[in-house]
């Protein structure tokens, strides 16, 4: 899954097998007067895998008063996954946690039988004209577990393992790929990486 447009895209295509399954244009929201680009659900694709949300925000400049301020609202049976390539973010729940987060570190959300929780750039640290670029999937909790009590997760940077070589540079945020785990505790299993490759890897 991946919405990263590029002016000269490269593909290279096995005759034997179809590459690409969907192409998703997102289209925009808005979110607290903020604008992101939502990818899931789509005509096109309900969900991939339990992932049944896909917003990007950013990559812009919080400047002239412009912020992510996304009012205390609630969420059930699912879990929210916040990950941030720049600018901070300030998360709070109702379950009292007051939590900021920072590029290459990951918030998961369960929601479960019920949670209010809010997100802001304004009381975040963001220095005028910072980059706000991030992305939030909500995923989906098995049945048996949609009920569960809320609960909240942090992971700094350091604690989300890397893979680096042969051209490429991976963090694994949920689940496990290239022989490491991620740290996160989810309930469906999934697998969620930040990649980065060299033209040509």
């Amino acid at each position: 899954m991946s919405w990263q447009p590029t002016t000269e895209p490269e593909c290279i295509v096995d005759p034997t097998r179809v590459p690409i399954d969907s192409v998703i244009v997102p289209r925009r929201r808005d979110v607290g007067g903020f604008d992101v680009m939502r990818a899931l659900p789509s005509a096109e694709r309900r969900a991939v895998g339990p992932f049944v949300f896909f917003d990007q925000f950013g990559p812009l400049k919080l400047v002239q008063g412009r912020s992510l301020e996304v009012r205390p609202h609630p969420h059930i049976g699912l879990a929210t996954v916040t990950y941030l390539f720049a600018g901070k973010i300030m998360h709070r729940d109702s379950l009292g946690t007051v939590q900021p987060i920072q590029p290459g570190e990951v918030n998961w959300m369960t929601a479960g039988r019920g949670i209010v929780h809010s997100e802001r750039t304004s009381d975040a640290g963001n220095p005028p004209g910072a980059e706000l670029f991030g992305i939030q999937t909500w995923v989906a909790l098995p049945k048996t577990h949609e009920e569960i009590e809320p609960a909240f997760a942090h992971h700094a940077r350091t604690e989300l393992p890397e893979v680096q070589g042969d051209g490429l540079w991976s963090r694994i945020i949920l689940g496990s790929c290239f022989g490491c785990s991620s740290p996160v505790v989810t309930y469906a299993d999934p697998v969620y990486v930040d990649c980065r490759l060299d033209a040509g890897a």
